[in-house]
């Protein structure tokens, strides 16, 4: 221990300046630097510019690439809204259609009912005067029956049509 306290005290002191180890550092420090800055900086700048050029090429192509997705976003929306419009439209259209043909529909069968009640109102004025024709005939052929039995004589069928033809004509005058 006594040898390190003597070595420590030959060493000097450490503020005093000697200018021979001042200089070699000095020569030292200045052969790094200039062969640092031959060698090495310009390396070490160039990476660092390509690298700068490369974060920035990146950003350039990021932004190009949110623009193009924000006309991308514009046009897709705008192609939605036209979508949902021509939707509306078709939509609408069809509901023009269904209502037009369920009036064609009503129409067709009000006119089909119009057309059914006409025939059946014909029908049944055909079987009315139908029946009263035949309730004439009968009601002649029963005048003439009791007209027959009162006389006691029978009627011949000429006798019969001319009577017959004689009450239906003046029953019809008679209802005018």
């Amino acid at each position: 221990m006594q040898s390190l306290l003597l070595a420590a005290e030959g060493a000097g002191n450490p503020v005093s300046f000697e200018i021979l180890p001042a200089v070699t550092a000095f020569v030292v420090f200045g052969l790094a630097f200039g062969i640092l800055s031959v060698f090495v900086w310009p390396k070490i700048a160039t990476a660092l510019d390509e690298r700068n050029a490369k974060i920035v090429g990146e950003i350039k192509a990021a932004e190009e690439a949110r623009a193009a997705a924000k006309g991308a976003q514009a046009e897709f929306e705008k192609s939605l809204a036209n979508a949902r419009e021509e939707a509306a439209n078709m939509i609408k259209q069809a509901r023009a259609d269904a209502q037009r043909v369920a009036d064609e529909l009503k129409a067709r069968n009000e006119q089909e009912l119009a057309e059914r009640v006409a025939r059946a109102n014909a029908d049944i004025e055909a079987a009315r005067k139908a029946a009263v024709a035949e309730l004439h005939a009968q009601s002649a052929a029963l005048a003439l029956d009791v007209a027959s039995k009162i006389l006691r004589r029978q009627v011949n069928e000429q006798d019969n049509g001319r009577l017959v033809q004689e009450s239906l004509s003046e029953l019809a005058s008679s209802r005018r």
